[in-house]
């Protein structure tokens, strides 16, 4: 038996390529010695043309909030009250297993009251004050629709491209395709804050942020709203920051060791994720650090700003991460799956995100960043017309619905006070101007830079991309 030879067999595909690329081990040593050189670069030809945004901030509201409770009033609905949604409406619609089984689907009209804000007119609920008076800086696309009926694979697929978990999600792609512009703080940041509407709600995987079978240093790293932000941030007892840096190199000089045996790019990425960690035990605490923030930001942000892990919080840090060059942030907001009790539980969950959000569109404008920042709000399908449950004239409960949505973005080369689509009389159906998820999501890298049919990784032997094989940028929503 040949040692050597039974070694050479055993390697994997990856450890086969990585080998044969010279020079990578050199290279992750040089990024240690250099780091600002080789800080968390982008792909060659990337961006592909001049972009609009530098950074996405994603305000995901978990649980899909109603559209038609509020961007998508249908006041013809109030003379319908209880009346049986017409099979020419519904047109057969598969339904989830929590209303396949009613006998009846009566009408719930909301109860909540619209005004049209702003230049070009859009309406806005009675619930979102603060969202009516950033009308001109926003856009409002009430014909999104998506191909999933539940939460797993909806969320799934507006994030990753796919109802099929494991695909990489779309902070990942953009971290791959962009990299970073800040050396001392990942690419990709997540944070999650639950609402007040309905504290027991859907869970919320890590693979959302996951980074699917791209390398693990583009999935997105999760703070913690207690504690060290980033597990094991802290430097044990009895271990100080020399310490700390020896054992490091030490640990460097193991993989780099490996990285050269075997060439596998993962050894790579640990090398580098421990120097990303190093440098974090000082920039993260310095974000996280809101004591230096004046007054008047917390009094715009709203009551719940000084709360560590509320989405007011979050949303401050979201401005902070923007500021230090972090190029994506993902807010996920938990508790819109309101299939009982509407106008108990919508208010107080609407409580918790319209002033945030609408302060973070102004905390932009007034630093000079909102123009190269893509923002967007939205949840991953929306409620269906017709009631879940009891109906009465106080109270009623919606079901999923993906065949019409409603969401807004601001920023980063969108085009504002814009009000674009339109539904049906009993926001079920689209009429104009429908936007596919893939469309959305192709024209979110538009506005990056990203051709998103060029933004692929080989796996398997098939290209793979955000869009899959599908995306059309919608023209009508750019600036």
């Amino acid at each position: 038996m040949n040692p050597l030879r039974e070694h050479d067999l055993m390697m994997t595909r990856r450890q086969l390529f990585g080998r044969a690329v010279g020079g990578i081990g050199t290279a992750a040593l040089a990024s240690l010695c250099a780091p600002a050189a080789f800080a968390a670069k982008g792909l060659p030809g990337f961006p592909n043309f001049a972009p609009k945004a530098k950074r996405v901030i994603y305000l995901h509201q978990s649980g899909a909030p109603s559209q038609m409770d509020l961007f998508d009033p249908k006041p013809k609905l109030a003379t319908r009250f209880a009346e049986e949604l017409p099979d020419s409406i519904r047109q057969g619609q598969r339904l989830t297993g929590m209303t396949s089984s009613q006998k009846k689907f009566p009408v719930a009209p909301s109860i909540f009251k619209f005004a049209r804000y702003g230049k070009g007119g859009a309406w806005m609920s009675e619930l979102l004050p603060h969202t009516a008076k950033i009308a001109d800086d926003i856009c409002v696309v009430k014909s999104l629709f998506t191909e999933a009926i539940n939460h797993d694979p909806a969320i799934t697929f507006i994030q990753t491209g796919s109802q099929v978990a494991g695909r990489p999600c779309f902070g990942s792609w953009v971290s791959y395709g962009l990299g970073s512009e800040s050396q001392d703080l990942p690419a990709f940041v997540v944070m999650i804050s639950r609402g007040t509407g309905r504290r027991v709600d859907q869970p919320l995987y890590d693979r959302l942020w996951g980074s699917g079978f791209l390398p693990t240093e583009y999935q997105g790293v999760k703070f913690r709203s207690g504690g060290d932000p980033v597990l094991y941030l802290s430097n044990p007892p009895g271990v100080d920051p020399a310490v700390r840096r020896s054992m490091l190199d030490d640990i460097a000089g193991l993989n780099q060791a490996n990285l050269k045996e075997f060439g596998d790019p993962e050894i790579a990425t640990r090398i580098q994720q421990y120097e990303m960690a190093y440098r974090m035990q000082s920039s993260v605490p310095e974000l996280t650090d809101l004591s230096k923030e004046p007054a008047s930001t917390f009094e715009i942000y709203g009551p719940d700003a000084r709360t560590p892990g509320t989405y007011a919080a979050n949303c401050i840090l979201a401005r902070r991460l923007a500021e230090r060059g972090v190029r994506f942030i993902q807010l996920y907001h938990m508790g819109w799956d309101h299939h009982e009790g509407v106008p108990r539980q919508l208010p107080p969950q609407c409580l918790d995100t319209d002033q945030p959000s609408a302060a973070l569109i102004h905390d932009l404008k007034q630093r000079g960043m909102l123009d190269d920042t893509l923002v967007i709000w939205g949840g991953e399908f929306g409620r269906t017309v017709y009631c879940q449950g009891n109906l009465s004239p106080e109270n009623y409960g919606r079901d999923h619905h993906p065949r019409c949505f409603s969401v807004w973005l601001a920023g980063g080369g969108i085009r504002p006070a814009l009000s674009y689509g339109e539904t049906d009389d009993y926001s079920y159906n689209i009429t104009e101007k429908p936007v596919h998820v893939h469309d959305l999501n192709a024209t979110m890298l538009h506005c990056l830079g990203i051709d998103h049919t060029k933004l692929t990784y080989r796996y398997q032997g098939r290209d793979f991309r955000l869009t899959d094989v599908h995306g059309s940028v919608v023209k009508d929503l750019l600036a």
